[in-house]
C-alpha cells in the first residue's frame, strides 16, 4: 500500500503540471508599452494641432479570436500606456478616434502584436488618433 502512495502522489504531479498550458492574458513578465497623440483637424480637414492624448483608453484583447477587450488602460499626461505582466502570445491593442463618414462616428486604430519571449517588451511607438 505504502508503494502504491509513492508512486500515485509523483504521478499526480506530474499531471498536473503538464496539463497547465499558458495562453494569452495576464501572468506572465512581457509587457506592451506605446504612446497616443492626438492629431487634430478642422473641418477642411487641415491638421491644426498635435498633443499628447492625456486620460484617453487604450483596450487590449488577448489572442485572436476575441471580439471584446479584456482589459484597459488610461494613458498618462504624455500620453504613454502600458500593459504589464503578459504571457507569450498574440494581442491585439486599439484605440478609437474619431471618423467623419463612418455612421457610428468613430472607427478603431488596431496594433496586432505577438509575444515571443518571456520578458519581451513590445513598444508600439507612437500611435496617432485623429479628432475633428
Amino acid at each position: 500500500m505504502k508503494l502504491k502512495s509513492i508512486l500515485f502522489i509523483p504521478v499526480v504531479l506530474i499531471l498536473c503540471f503538464s496539463s497547465c498550458s499558458k495562453v494569452e492574458g495576464e501572468g506572465g513578465a512581457a509587457k506592451i508599452k506605446g504612446k497616443i497623440t492626438i492629431h487634430n483637424y478642422n473641418s477642411a480637414g487641415t491638421l491644426i494641432s498635435t498633443y499628447p492624448a492625456a486620460d484617453e483608453d487604450v483596450y487590449i484583447i488577448y489572442g485572436n479570436e476575441n471580439s471584446f477587450y479584456d482589459n484597459d488602460v488610461k494613458t498618462s499626461y504624455d500620453g504613454s500606456f502600458e500593459f504589464r505582466y503578459l504571457q507569450k502570445g498574440n494581442y491585439q491593442v486599439f484605440v478609437y478616434e474619431e471618423c467623419q463618414n463612418c455612421a457610428s462616428g468613430d472607427t478603431v486604430v488596431m496594433n496586432t502584436i505577438n509575444i515571443s519571449g518571456k520578458n519581451e517588451v513590445v513598444d508600439l511607438g507612437e500611435i496617432i488618433v485623429r479628432k475633428y
